[in-house]
């Protein structure tokens, strides 16, 4: 008791439990566990677990009876709101803070992040794929503006896809592969000609070709934005060129039939290289027109939801407008949807019931299509970072992380979850498909360590601590920068994150979000030691270290102090 060393866990750590104890830590135990020790407290042995030794099992029962009404000096709970505030004493320390959802919801993390060109000098467009609130006009409108224009430029790369392959098809033999050389002839950089000439394997059938006015209204619409590009500030509401110079509607439709259902395109040599150069000059004004791909894919989520909450449900995903002119089911329940049609993000917000889409809880993000994928796999990275201060902001980032891999192949042509939501709390549900290649872990779990064993066989063994982890960390920091002003600053409080990443083709990562309190469930091998290893080193950082600054604080490194 004169050490200070009582300690409380709500919550399923027993990592953290033995840790603390083979410190010489007491536990408080939570108020049921209290209740249950004065009852009992004439008969210890008898509220011992089985799993526990005698002998320990009445020591820790003892010593937690008698310190039964004793405020703890450490707290590790799974949500701030699960602690009594008279605990919160300045003394005491807890491993959350308050109002953390300003990054750690995707609603709140959207919202910050608009605000970082003001903060920084960054741009969230080169890391985070955008973003909008379905709830509000503004950003309702913003959004068809983005997804209309998204179309056109989808619609010049399906242009140029198109000839190319009609060139392949006349100039080449079957299955020859282009070099580098051609990107360079076609002028197009190496993004966008891994856009053109290497195109997703296409479903398409021959079809009737379209009018070449489809092109031109793409090139007419995609010129006029450009010129907006060359004069716009860091204000989000930047005018969207040509709202009524040609129909939407019925170019949307176009559209939709090129891109899926395999409808053709015409394209004289003229078009062809006007196509070509706007393109080139629409890459350097947007940094994420490599990743955004030919299929104009969005992803639907719940706002104010993190940790893969409520993304278990239906398989199926919705590449076809409903019938009856109705909202699916599944996009009125909490979860996560990929859509293709701006048809079906609109009933979402106009016509779906749910509390949480009518005070704007939903957010519709750009899919990245362009990504890295592993034997045909999707995946993403869990990777995990402390916050042990905000005034100054300390930031300490964990070179350990894993990789989570979707049940069945990837695929934008079925936008099934199985597919495409690489979360765990998604993936148990299914079953590794029959035609999933062998090579991908059954626990559907990597290290980062096997990650950079896989990019050395690619040729690519620089990218992991060259690109992917400096663009990770500086992520991370944009992120909390963005959202200091409006977290819940307390002496004596950290916190564990987990913030997920995508890896596109060209190992550009892109921050999905930012989970507070991450699992600690084991789900795997890896996790099990990842997930234990991260629990030891977390209590190295903010319980070791203040009695010796100089001790091992295990995986994680400081990457930032103000």
């Amino acid at each position: 008791l004169q050490e200070k060393k009582i300690f409380m866990v709500q919550g399923p750590y027993p990592t953290i439990r033995s840790l603390l104890r083979a410190r010489g830590w007491v536990e408080r135990k939570t108020p049921s566990m209290s209740r249950h020790l004065e009852q009992h407290h004439g008969n210890q042995k008898k509220q011992q677990l089985e799993t526990q030794s005698r002998d320990d099992a009445d020591e820790q029962g003892e010593a937690s009876y008698l310190v039964r009404n004793r405020v703890p000096n450490f707290i590790w709970t799974s949500y701030l709101g699960a602690v009594d505030r008279k605990l919160l004493g300045q003394d005491y320390v807890v491993n959350h803070y308050a109002r953390v959802g300003a990054f750690t919801t995707k609603e709140g993390l959207c919202l910050s992040l608009q605000n970082l060109p003001w903060i920084e000098q960054a741009d969230p467009n080169t890391f985070f794929p955008r973003c909008y609130l379905l709830g509000t006009t503004g950003e309702q409108e913003a959004f068809m503006d983005d997804f209309r224009l998204t179309a056109a430029r989808s619609l010049l790369k399906l242009a140029l896809e198109e000839a190319e392959n009609r060139f392949v098809g006349t100039q080449q033999p079957p299955g020859s592969n282009k070099g580098p050389g051609e990107c360079m002839e076609l002028g197009l950089s190496a993004g966008t000609c891994a856009m053109t000439l290497n195109p997703m394997p296409s479903a398409a059938g021959p079809g009737p070709p379209l009018y070449a006015h489809l092109v031109e209204e793409a090139l007419e619409v995609c010129e006029q934005h450009l010129g907006v590009l060359g004069h716009q500030d860091i204000d989000r509401g930047t005018p969207f060129p040509c709202r009524t110079c040609i129909d939407w509607d019925c170019f949307l439709q176009d559209y939709y039939c090129v891109a899926h259902e395999g409808a053709r395109l015409a394209l004289s040599g003229t078009l062809q290289k006007r196509c070509q150069d706007l393109l080139q000059r629409l890459e350097e004004q947007l940094p994420q027109l490599s990743m955004e791909g030919k299929r104009n894919v969005w992803i639907l989520k719940p706002g104010a939801e993190s940790q893969g909450r409520g993304k278990a449900g239906g398989s199926g995903g919705h590449t076809q407008a409903p019938n009856h002119g109705g909202v699916p089911p599944s996009l009125c329940s909490p979860g996560i949807v990929c859509t293709t049609r701006l048809e079906e993000v609109l009933r979402l917000a106009r016509g779906c019931t749910a509390l949480s889409v009518r005070q704007g809880k939903w957010v519709v993000q750009k899919y990245v299509e362009r990504l890295l994928t592993i034997f045909g796999t999707k995946f993403c990275i869990r990777q995990w970072f402390v916050v042990t201060d905000w005034k100054p902001l300390t930031v300490w980032f964990y070179r350990d992380c894993y990789l989570r891999f979707c049940s069945r192949p990837f695929s934008l042509h079925s936008l099934e979850r199985a597919r495409h939501l690489c979360n765990v709390s998604v993936q148990k549900w299914y079953k590794t498909s029959p035609d999933q290649d062998p090579r991908v872990p059954p626990d559907r779990i990597w290290s980062n360590k096997q990650f950079q064993a896989y990019l050395g066989q690619l040729g690519q063994a620089d990218a992991w601590h060259q690109v992917m982890v400096p663009t990770m960390k500086a992520a991370i920091l944009n992120a909390l920068r963005s959202a200091q002003d409006q977290v819940g600053f307390r002496k004596g409080s950290f916190e564990l994150y987990g913030a997920d990443f995508l890896i596109g083709e060209d190992c550009q990562p892109w921050l999905l979000e930012i989970n507070s309190c991450p699992t600690m469930s084991p789900s795997s091998v890896v996790t099990r030691r990842l997930c234990a290893n991260v629990q030891r080193d977390t209590l190295r950082l903010v319980l070791d270290r203040k009695d010796n600054p100089t001790c091992s604080t295990g995986a994680f490194e400081l990457i930032y102090k103000e």
